[in-house]
C-alpha cells in the first residue's frame, strides 16, 4: 500500500497555485480570543519595557539603551499586527481592526489608511513587471538596466546598495516618507490619514520631550524605533528578493500564480518566528492575505507541499542582497556582475 503521506505530498504538488487560495479560505477566520491574547502579549511587554527604560535613566544608560533595543522587538510585532489589521485578518470587525491599526499606527509612525492602501497595492500586482513602483522594492530587468544612462544606474545602484537599503533606507522610510501619503497625494482621506497620524506622534513625542527631556528620546525612541524599522525593511526585502522568486510581463502574470512563487518561506528560529509574528510564512500570506498570522503555522502543518516551498534560511536569505537585476531569459534574480557577463 502505498505511503499516505508521499500521496498527500503528490497531490499537493499537483495543485494550481489558484486552487490553493479555495483551500486557504478555510483558514481565514481570526479567533477574537486569540487575537486580544496576542495584542496583549506584544502590546503589555512593549508599554512595560519603555516604563522600565525609563526608569533606568537614573540607573545606566547603557541599561536604558540595552531595554531599547530589546523593545524595538515588541514594536516589531505590533507593526506586524498592525499589517493583519490592515487585511481585516486580526478582528472579525472591520472596524474595530481599522481603529486598532491607527493607534498602532501612532507608535510604528505609519500612517495606517495610507499604508493599507499602498500594501493593497504591493499584494495585487506583486510580480508584475508592468505594474511596479507601490509599495515594493524597486526592482528592473536586465534589459532595462542596460538601457538607462551612466547617471540612472549609479543611482540605481546606490538604491540598491546595502548601507542605503538596510541603514539610511528604514529611518528615511518611518522618519520622512511616511508623513505625507506619497503616490496617493490626491485623495483627501490619505491626507487626512498622515496629517492625523503625524498630529498624534507630535502630541506624544512632545509630552516625553516635556517630562523626559532629550534623554529617552535619543535612548529609547529613536533606537527601538530606527532597529524595529531596519529589521522590518529586511523582513520585507527577503520576502520576495530571492534568486527563484518569480516576475512576469504583465500580460502573462497570474495574481495566484506569482502569490506562490514569487514570495520566500523565511524559516526563522522559533522565537524569531515568534516576534515576527509569523511572517517569513510569507508565500501562504501572499496566496490568502486574510489568514491570521497566528494560524500560518496550521496551514503548513496540515499541507506538506507549501511547507517545503521556496524555503529559505538567514545563511541562504544573506545571498540576495547580492542581487539586484531581474533576467527574463534565465528567470532569476542576478547580481550586476552576473549581469554583465550575460
Amino acid at each position: 500500500m502505498p505511503d499516505q503521506t508521499e500521496a498527500v505530498r503528490q497531490r499537493d504538488e499537483a495543485r494550481p497555485a489558484k486552487e490553493w487560495a479555495r483551500i486557504l479560505a478555510e483558514y481565514r477566520e481570526p479567533d477574537p480570543i486569540r487575537s486580544s491574547f496576542e495584542l496583549a502579549v506584544t502590546l503589555g511587554p512593549f508599554l512595560i519595557l519603555w516604563c522600565l527604560a525609563w526608569w533606568s535613566m537614573s540607573v545606566s544608560y547603557w541599561l536604558t539603551f540595552t531595554l531599547s533595543v530589546c523593545n524595538a522587538a515588541f514594536l516589531l510585532r505590533l507593526f506586524a499586527i498592525q499589517h493583519d489589521c490592515g487585511h481585516g485578518a486580526f478582528f472579525q470587525s472591520r472596524t474595530v481592526s481599522d481603529w486598532l491599526g491607527r493607534v498602532i499606527g501612532v507608535l510604528t509612525l505609519t500612517p495606517y489608511d495610507v499604508w493599507r492602501r499602498s500594501h493593497s497595492i504591493h499584494h495585487s500586482s506583486s510580480g508584475n513587471l508592468g505594474r511596479r513602483g507601490m509599495g515594493d522594492i524597486q526592482t528592473i530587468t536586465v534589459l532595462e538596466y542596460r538601457q538607462l544612462n551612466p547617471l540612472n544606474r549609479l543611482i540605481y545602484r546606490l538604491y540598491r546598495n546595502p548601507v542605503v537599503l538596510f541603514c539610511l533606507g528604514p529611518g528615511y522610510l518611518f522618519f520622512i516618507q511616511n508623513r505625507v501619503p506619497l503616490g496617493l497625494m490626491g485623495n483627501v482621506r490619505f491626507w487626512v490619514s498622515a496629517m492625523c497620524t503625524n498630529a498624534a506622534i507630535f502630541v506624544w513625542v512632545a509630552l516625553v520631550l516635556y517630562f523626559g527631556g532629550l534623554v529617552p528620546i535619543l535612548l529609547i525612541f529613536l533606537p527601538s524605533t530606527l532597529l524595529a524599522a531596519t529589521a522590518g525593511v529586511w523582513l520585507f526585502y527577503v520576502q520576495h528578493q530571492f534568486e527563484t522568486t518569480h516576475w512576469d510581463a504583465e500580460e502573462d502574470w497570474q495574481l495566484h500564480e506569482s502569490a506562490l512563487k514569487g514570495s520566500s518561506h523565511y524559516v526563522l528560529p522559533p522565537v524569531l518566528q515568534w516576534l515576527s509574528a509569523n511572517i517569513g510564512v510569507h508565500h501562504v500570506h501572499h496566496l490568502y492575505s486574510r489568514i491570521p498570522f497566528y494560524r500560518l503555522p496550521e496551514v503548513l502543518r496540515d499541507h506538506s507541499e507549501l511547507a517545503e516551498s521556496n524555503r529559505m534560511t538567514i545563511r541562504q536569505s544573506l545571498h540576495s542582497v547580492r542581487l539586484h537585476l531581474w533576467d527574463e531569459e534565465s528567470r532569476r534574480l542576478v547580481s550586476f556582475a552576473q549581469a554583465k557577463a550575460l
